[in-house]
């Protein structure tokens, strides 16, 4: 049986008991039916893995014994932040689930001029919890060790605004060069942006080349929103990341 990898959202660097937040306590005890004795292995996001077994379980409460720590470093050597125009529906929580499992780093919701989707402040605040509990449970599942960051969603010209360093990619399909045939990756990685499911405008476009955006093809199709931003990330990883 495969031992449950449960995130602790406090460091346990130190700790020799660990007391589960409500959410895992839930998740371990009422779920996954654990009982004392059990074996889990817990993470905190320091890229380390912490071996321990369940000493209290009840209705309210998972209480786990720290046995061993150690570094188990899964993250890809290629840092990816990704510019997802906010889709429609479960498809932007499927694309944040699935990217977070090929090892982008930072996922930034953007709005764009055809984005469909309306949010008040109250929702967005709440999209935003939901996306990184999405995250976090991808990362459980996987085995990662960090936890990529949920930003708060932004205005697409003001991301593309943003300078880190990093090489600026825009999928589209008048472009010359496809993502093998890239130069060299700067250390500070990449910056993919994806846009709506309608595509961006003709002004965003403009937007993107003055922002320095380098525009790349995946092929001759045209992809979904969902599948155009896993197929440009496993392309990325392959070439330049982990990916075998």
């Amino acid at each position: 049986m495969r031992i449950p990898r449960i995130y602790h959202p406090e460091p346990l660097t130190d700790a020799t008991v660990c007391r589960l937040s409500n959410e895992a306590a839930n998740h371990v005890g009422r779920v996954l039916r654990m009982q004392a004795g059990d074996r889990l292995e817990l993470f905190d996001g320091s890229n380390h893995i912490y071996s321990a077994t369940i000493i209290r379980a009840d209705k309210k409460t998972v209480e786990a014994e720290i046995q061993a720590r150690c570094l188990d470093d899964r993250e890809s050597p290629l840092s990816i932040h990704l510019g997802q125009v906010i889709s429609r529906g479960e498809k932007m929580e499927f694309t944040i689930q699935k990217s977070v499992e090929l090892g982008v780093n930072i996922i930034t919701p953007l709005w764009s001029e055809r984005c469909g989707v309306k949010l008040d402040d109250e929702r967005m605040a709440k999209k935003i919890r939901q996306w990184q509990k999405i995250a976090i449970a991808a990362c459980e599942q996987c085995g990662r060790n960090v936890i990529p960051q949920i930003r708060p969603m932004m205005k697409l010209q003001d991301w593309c605004a943003e300078q880190d360093g990093s090489l600026k990619l825009n999928l589209h399909p008048r472009a010359k060069c496809s993502i093998r045939t890239l130069p060299a990756i700067p250390a500070a990685g990449v910056r993919l942006l994806i846009g709506a499911e309608g595509g961006l405008s003709a002004q965003e476009i403009a937007q993107t080349e003055q922002q320095g955006f380098t525009e790349v093809l995946l092929g001759k199709r045209i992809l979904r929103t969902e599948t155009a931003a896993l197929t440009a990330i496993s392309a990325l990883q392959v070439c330049f990341g982990d990916l075998a």
